[in-house]
């Protein structure tokens, strides 16, 4: 995928892989920035009303407003490739990556756990359930909130 240009977003590096699928970093080559994408595990073998409830939710997680929330810029449909979610894209480490260096602070753990919950909370009150909260899913930008 490193280098392939799909739709208008050239993919620049993986930056990790779990249970639904992929995620790589990508240059928007329209509009100049940075992004990344998420490409679904076996899309194709998802059943119709599963796809559209992936619609669903990413249409309603896309209309979050919260600096605890991933942004969601939109959902593309190339006819030469798979369907894949646009995000923002966080410099950062996962609290995965952290976490394998030791344990942290009690100061940071607190204010990390502050944080996830306050984007929990926040997705909760628009009825949306995150379904997959894990270390690797937690960017650590290092900008407190």
């Amino acid at each position: 995928m490193i280098g392939r240009l799909i739709a208008h977003y050239r993919i620049e590096e993986k930056l990790g892989e779990g249970g639904m699928g992929a995620v790589y970093k990508a240059l928007d080559t329209k509009l100049g920035r940075t992004v990344a994408l998420k490409f679904i595990r076996g899309e194709l073998e998802i059943s119709e009303s599963s796809q559209r409830a992936l619609m669903d939710e990413a249409r309603a997680a896309s209309a979050l407003d919260h600096p605890n929330i991933g942004t969601i810029f939109g959902i593309e449909d190339p006819p030469e490739g798979p369907r894949f979610i646009v995000m923002a894209y966080y410099p950062g480490e996962t609290l995965a990556q952290k976490l394998k260096r030791g344990p942290l602070p009690i100061k940071e753990s607190v204010s990390i756990g502050l944080q996830i919950a306050s984007g929990l909370d926040e997705a909760h009150r628009h009825g949306i359930i995150h379904r997959d909260i894990k270390p690797s899913n937690i960017v650590l930008t290092g900008r407190d909130w």
